[in-house]
């Protein structure tokens, strides 16, 4: 494994799924890992699981939505640290599934929204300044549902396409700057990832057979944390078999 030593990693939604396997394999190639997510216990466990892997962690609860904990977040970590190298845009939700749109609560639009779409500007706006000045890596965490219509999850699938049209377009301003600027877009993960408004997370609806495991985004991410800009891979589609019975 390609080692990480000496840089600063900061994830967004660190405290389980995609975020928090992330965390532990950065940690594990010796990077330090700044931990952000609005639980602060689930964060301390995953810190413990990161230093126990002989990496730095530092946890900072962050609600995304909010754009002064964000300038916290970041604060925070050059505070510590003093650098930023990697920011992972990963903090999202989902809706309801097959939900009739009359139906749909003003505050579910509002939370999805506000969490995908304000908190990923957000935090690409405080921690650009940074990244340009250790020329840096900028991840976002997409998904197939940002390419395709999603009849069944429209608020999210629209929250992905913006964050898509979002990352090409900073990836246009700043790559010249020296930010390497990548979005990953994976087809569907088994995480708990979906539980927040569904009866049944991701875990309990994906088979596991032919869908992707959140290794498959954990290296994905790596990868990408491993280019340099101005020619940095822009976008990684990562589909598994089942990609096609979605539509």
């Amino acid at each position: 494994m390609e080692s990480f030593d000496g840089q600063v990693v900061l994830i967004t939604g660190a405290s389980s799924g995609i975020g928090a396997a992330t965390a532990r394999r950065f940690a594990s190639a010796g990077a330090t890992v700044v931990l952000a997510a609005r639980t602060e216990a689930t964060l301390e466990t995953v810190a413990s699981e990161c230093e126990a892997m002989g990496g730095t962690a530092l946890t900072v609860p962050t609600d995304v939505v909010s754009h002064t904990a964000v300038d916290a977040l970041i604060d925070a970590t050059i505070e510590r640290f003093n650098q930023l190298d990697i920011c992972i845009v990963n903090a999202g939700t989902g809706e309801s599934a097959d939900t009739a749109l009359p139906e749909i609560p003003v505050e579910q639009f509002k939370q999805v929204t506000e969490t995908n779409v304000h908190g990923a500007f957000y935090t690409t706006r405080a921690a650009i300044p940074h990244l340009r000045e250790t020329n840096g890596s900028l991840i976002f965490i997409g998904s197939f549902k940002g390419k395709y219509p999603s009849t069944s999850t429209p608020i999210y699938a629209a929250s992905k396409w913006w964050l898509r049209g979002f990352a090409a377009s900073v990836a246009g301003r700043v790559g010249p700057d020296g930010v390497a600027t990548t979005l990953i877009n994976p087809s569907g993960v088994t995480t708990n990832f979906g539980s927040q408004f569904r009866e049944r997370s991701n875990n309990e609806t994906l088979d596991s057979d032919t869908t992707l495991d959140v290794t498959d985004v954990v290296d994905a991410i790596l990868f990408a944390a491993r280019q340099g800009a101005p020619a940095a891979v822009t976008e990684l589609d990562l589909n598994r078999e089942d990609i096609f019975d979605r539509f």
